[in-house]
């Protein structure tokens, strides 16, 4: 039954998170809704170069991969080297915390709750799209010592889940955000009336009914 109760809890608890992205992007983007990985790719992220700035790096973070996998799936370009992109998003401050909700009647912490934050920009040239904003996601488990490396485990594939939900909420705001300084597209003007040349009226010949015969005067009497 915990394990059955923490699952259904984490994916109500991602489901609103998620969800939350979607309508915030919507809502200030003034898009239509989308699926995930169905939404059109913005022209400033069509060839981009992620540039992960982890001080101590082993390996690609989750996050990284999954930022990957999404902007090709919706059509743009992830470029090797930072010179062959128009665009590069910065990620930065990627962190991963556990914080204790509750203990148990023996001291012993049996709930937490797992925190993953990014700092994330976006730059094309010498032009800063999107200034730094941080974004995080959260999520709760159960701990039990009965169990120590089964929640282990389970521990590590949550982080995983997190940061890819959390790529996902990423791209939702740099939607957002570049739907709101695009300028508006301009409405086309209705062409020109076409100048007909107007044709000459011809007046209508209207038939006059025959005049009557005059009758001839009659003689004059004779005396």
């Amino acid at each position: 039954m915990k394990t059955q109760s923490l699952h259904q809890r984490w994916w109500q608890s991602g489901a609103s998170q998620l969800l939350g992205g979607v309508l915030l992007a919507c809502a200030l983007g003034g898009c239509g809704f989308h699926l995930v990985g169905d939404r059109p790719i913005p022209p400033a992220l069509s060839s981009v170069y992620i540039d992960m700035v982890q001080p101590y790096r082993v390996g690609t973070p989750p996050l990284e991969t999954a930022l990957q996998s999404r902007i090709i799936s919706r059509g743009g370009e992830v470029k090797s080297h930072i010179g062959d992109a128009k665009a590069v998003l910065r990620l930065s401050n990627l962190s991963e915390t556990r914080e204790t909700l509750s203990i148990g009647a023996d001291g012993l912490a049996n709930e937490y709750r797992l925190v993953t934050q990014v700092t994330y920009e976006l730059h094309s040239g010498d032009q800063q799209l999107i200034a730094p904003e941080a974004q995080g996601i959260s999520r709760t488990y159960t701990f039990s010592v009965d169990e120590v490396l089964g929640k282990e485990a389970e521990e590590a594939r949550l982080r995983n889940y997190m940061q890819d939900e959390l790529a996902e909420l990423v791209l939702l705001r740099i939607d957002a955000a570049l739907a709101r300084s695009a300028p508006p597209v301009p409405v086309p003007e209705p062409p020109p009336p076409v100048n007909t040349p107007e044709q000459p009226v011809t007046p209508a010949i209207v038939p006059t009914a025959p005049e009557a015969a005059t009758p001839p005067p009659e003689p004059a009497a004779q005396p």
